[in-house]
C-alpha cells in the first residue's frame, strides 16, 4: 500500500486484514505525501497491533504482519518472480483477465493519494506485474485497495 496522508493507513489495515490478507507492506512511493522518518518503528507497531484486533474480531485464524515501510525499488527487490498486481488509475486490464480461482498467492499494489508516477507503472511492467484497473472511476486511496481484495476474493473463489 503506497504511504497515505494521515490515518487512512489504520483503516486500510483493519479491513484488509478482515478481507483476507497475510501481509501489509506500507510503501513509500513518488507520489507518497506520509513521511515517517523517524517514526516507522512506532507507525509499525501500531498497525501490527490494529491488524491483532482485526484478525480476532473477525475470527482469523492467523495474524497478518504488517511489515516496516519499504522504499518502491525495495517492495519490487521483494518480488523476485512472485506474481504482483499494481491498481493503475491510468489504465490497465480487467482483474478478470489477470486472476483465476488457481491464483493463490499474490503481490497487491495500491497507490497512495495522487496514483503511482507512470516511471514505477513501467518498472513493476519489467519484474513481470500486471497492471489491473478498476474501472473508469477513480478510487480514493482507501477505497481502492478494499475494493481490489473484494474483487480478487471473489475471483480467487474466496467468497464462497
Amino acid at each position: 500500500q503506497g504511504l497515505p496522508k494521515g490515518d487512512k493507513m489504520d483503516w486500510i489495515i483493519q479491513k484488509a486484514v478482515e478481507l483476507g490478507v497475510t501481509a501489509v507492506v506500507p510503501v513509500a512511493t513518488r507520489r507518497s505525501v506520509a513521511r515517517l522518518e523517524g517514526k516507522a518503528d512506532k507507525k509499525q507497531e501500531r498497525w501490527q497491533r490494529i491488524a491483532a484486533e482485526a484478525a480476532g474480531q473477525c475470527g482469523r485464524g492467523m495474524l497478518p504482519s504488517v511489515e516496516r515501510p519499504l522504499s518502491w525499488s525495495q517492495a519490487l527487490s521483494c518480488l523476485s518472480g512472485e506474481p504482483a498486481l499494481v491498481f493503475y488509475e491510468g489504465g490497465g486490464r480487467p482483474l478478470r483477465e489477470l486472476v483465476t480461482p488457481s491464483t493463490r498467492r499474490l503481490s497487491v499494489f495500491v497507490g497512495p493519494e495522487g496514483g503511482f508516477d507512470p516511471e514505477e507503472i513501467d518498472a513493476i511492467r519489467r519484474q513481470g506485474g500486471g497492471v489491473a484497473t478498476l474501472g473508469p472511476r477513480i478510487l480514493r486511496c482507501e477505497t481502492a485497495p478494499l475494493a481490489a481484495l473484494t474483487l480478487l476474493m471473489h475471483l480467487s473463489g474466496n467468497m464462497e
